[in-house]
């Protein structure tokens, strides 16, 4: 971030060590930024990795990063549901972005990007596909169980048992949202909600969890998946005294 504005950013996939993970995806957005690293300000981590940064001077929790990014692009949010890759969250907020309650599952793979994986792989389909194939559908299958692992073994039973792959994936894309609300529910939250994380460009689960919810999420101004670091970089900014961070 540049006073106050978004100017570069970038997204990989985790390898096997955080720091080399920290350090492909920095020297990405600032080639893409035209700086270098010692052309930055401040810099602060975020994530379940953020104590083993080298570069940042600095780190900050996630729930706090999510939160501070959805209310940097739209300050009426007051309530976050990010759903990533290891963990779903919900996150109520104050109307500065701060974090005042949250609720978290970080214990079992149920009701995250991971879990979606794997049941997406069951029946051969991308992740990526998993959420424009569900909404072809109109009779989705029921998912019962709550365990990633029998989860998988219901949906393949399913599978083999002919039911046609988009009724497989739409009841996939129920399942885990009714194990997001199941966890967002334990939470009075008010209105103003935002769907963050990777997840959430499955437009399957967003739908399915908006019904389960009651409520409508906003549209973001910027890429979901990019809310915990958009968040810490707000952090970073105040953290350099910029104004309008």
């Amino acid at each position: 971030m540049e006073d106050g504005r978004l100017r570069s950013w970038a997204i990989l996939p985790v390898g096997a060590r955080t720091e080399d993970s920290a350090y492909s995806v920095m020297r990405q957005a600032l080639k893409e930024a035209g700086l270098t690293m010692e052309g930055l300000a401040s810099v602060c981590a975020t994530g379940y990795g953020r104590k083993n940064i080298p570069f940042a001077q600095f780190n900050v929790s996630e729930i706090s990063c999510h939160g501070m990014g959805a209310h940097w692009c739209d300050p009426s949010i007051r309530a976050v549901i990010d759903v990533g890759g290891q963990d779903c969250k919900a996150i109520c907020l104050d109307s500065q972005g701060r974090a005042v309650d949250f609720v978290m599952n970080d214990k079992c793979a149920a009701g995250t990007g991971r879990s979606l994986e794997i049941l997406a792989r069951a029946i051969n389909l991308g992740l990526e596909d998993l959420g424009p194939v569900s909404l072809k559908s109109r009779h989705p299958v029921r998912i019962t169980n709550r365990c990633s692992i029998f989860m998988e073994l219901e949906v393949l039973q399913h599978y083999y048992g002919g039911r046609k792959i988009r009724d497989i994936a739409l009841g996939i894309n129920h399942a885990v949202a009714k194990r997001v609300a199941f966890l967002a529910q334990g939470l009075d939250m008010t209105p103003g909600f935002a769907l963050t994380g990777g997840v959430s460009k499955n437009a399957g689960v967003a739908k399915s969890l908006e019904k389960a919810l009651g409520v409508r999420f906003r549209p973001l101004k910027v890429d979901p998946q990019l809310m915990g670091a958009l968040g810490a970089a707000v952090h970073a900014g105040v953290k350099a005294g910029v104004k309008d961070s």
